[in-house]
């Protein structure tokens, strides 16, 4: 019996990727200020820094491209990708953005309606826990505590923890929370899915509170995917079906459409049937990503959109796209190499700070496992740790991740499993020599998002 999924696609078109030397891989690293996202993506031979517009795009988006409508008002184009999103969520009120932040610029800030606010999340990624600050709240994690214990199987890690969030609600006053963010699959969690069990149990907290529910859907389909495969009742049932499940349950939806939407850029607010929201949506979208019917889109974009939406709710395709990233898995934890089990939707998250206990967690461990992967394959992950967390918006201090995760994340319908092999291979060479990783210290750091932009050199 075959352990992986067949790929339900093939190949008519190839980009050239080149492995520089190792002499040239140390360089171009030190060049970047020991930071991955400053290197140049010709000097990457597998990029596995993000899945957000990085996979391949399928021949009938190519041919959507073609019919764009590119008016600047009441596009052709919108209307399509209205229809499609109205029908996949049943919400009635839809605006494109251009990625999942510039969703989020437009949406959150409406909610902060008043001083020390709060959002609450399974856990914030980092762009949303970003607005919410910049919006002048504070975010506040919620995630269920087997998501940390990485060794042992639970079918949905990205769950919320209700005891726990009842008790925020209670502490800081429901009149002050300003959302409840569902993120589905939970990114920083290892792409762990939520089931509809935890969703509909969240939901009826937030009724019962009057708390709006947002849902962070980049990665909606890889959800749904691992409910009609793990909870009981949803077997027979479509991924489109139980999609429409999750949007029944939250107010709100947000999404980056570089994920699930199968796009090079584009994003989407949706919002179930609160028209005064919509309104002051409306007129925040404006000077921010552009006229609410192309939000920062050109028309050709939001057609492609419009027909990835619907690929990406296809089982065959969501069962390779996530056997893919087990096969990954299962290699690395053979060999040993500690990683977020069982193993995500997206991506594989190594747990770095069990690689190099040696390296404290304010000298940025996942980063510098991260550039070492670099320095021996070629590879580009990313670290999603202390680093990312950043700093507390009021004391200033850096904050310490509950783990220091590197993300090795799969673009869609990009790499083969042979890649993916390598890849393996790489990292296991990396984890066999892990005691001369050394740490890293700041010569320069944003104070927003600063993981984007910093610069590094090796700690003493």
């Amino acid at each position: 019996m075959r352990k992986y999924s067949l790929p339900p696609y093939k190949i008519k078109m190839v980009e050239p990727i080149e492995l520089i030397s190792r002499e040239e891989r140390i360089k171009k690293l030190k060049e970047a200020g020991y930071n991955p996202f400053r290197l140049r993506s010709e000097d990457v031979y597998i990029d596995l820094l993000t899945d957000s517009g990085t996979g391949a795009m399928s021949h009938f988006q190519w041919a959507a491209l073609m019919q764009g409508d590119e008016s600047y008002a009441g596009s052709k184009s919108f209307y399509r990708l209205e229809k499609v999103v109205k029908d996949i969520t049943g919400y009635k009120y839809i605006m494109p953005a251009h990625q999942g932040r510039g969703a989020e610029q437009v949406v959150i800030p409406e909610l902060v309606t008043k001083d020390n606010m709060y959002f609450i999340s399974n856990i914030h990624f980092d762009t949303t826990r970003a607005h919410v600050e910049i919006a002048g709240a504070r975010a506040i994690d919620c995630v269920i505590p087997e998501c940390f214990n990485l060794k042992e199987y639970h079918p949905f890690k990205g769950n919320f923890d209700l005891v726990k969030l009842e008790e925020i609600i209670l502490d800081k006053g429901q009149e002050n929370i300003a959302g409840i963010i569902m993120t589905i699959t939970n990114n920083s969690a290892g792409g762990q899915p939520v089931s509809i069990e935890n969703m509909k149990a969240v939901y009826e907290i937030a009724k019962k509170h009057s708390i709006t529910l947002l849902i962070d859907g980049a990665r909606y389909a890889e959800n749904a995917y691992y409910v009609k495969h793990r909870e009981k009742g949803f077997e027979n049932k479509t991924i489109r079906e139980i999609a429409k499940e999750a949007f029944d349950l939250a107010d709100i939806f947000l999404m980056s459409a570089k994920k699930d939407g199968l796009v090079n850029i584009g994003g989407i607010i949706a919002i179930k049937e609160d028209f005064e929201l919509f309104q002051k949506c409306q007129t925040n979208i404006v000077p921010k990503e552009g006229f609410p019917t192309y939000g920062g889109l050109a028309g050709r974009d939001m057609d492609a959109l419009a027909v990835g939406l619907g690929e990406a709710l296809e089982e065959s395709y969501l069962a390779y796209r996530i056997d893919e990233v087990k096969y990954l898995g299962d290699l690395l934890r053979d060999a040993g190499v500690p990683i977020q089990y069982p193993t995500g939707g997206h991506a594989v998250f190594v747990d770095c700070g069990e690689i190099a206990p040696h390296i404290p967690f304010n000298e940025f461990p996942a980063q510098a496992v991260s550039n070492a992967l670099y320095i021996e394959g070629g590879i580009r992950p990313v670290e999603i740790g202390s680093l990312l967390l950043g700093r507390d918006p009021d004391t200033k201090e850096n904050m310490k991740a509950d783990k220091e995760f590197m993300r090795l994340t799969i673009p869609r319908r990009t790499y083969t499993m042979e890649h993916l092999r390598y890849v393996a291979e790489s990292l296991i060479r990396v984890y066999n020599n892990r005691e001369n990783i050394k740490g890293l210290k700041f010569t320069y750091e944003s104070p927003i998002l600063r993981h984007f932009t910093a610069e590094f050199e090796p700690a003493e």
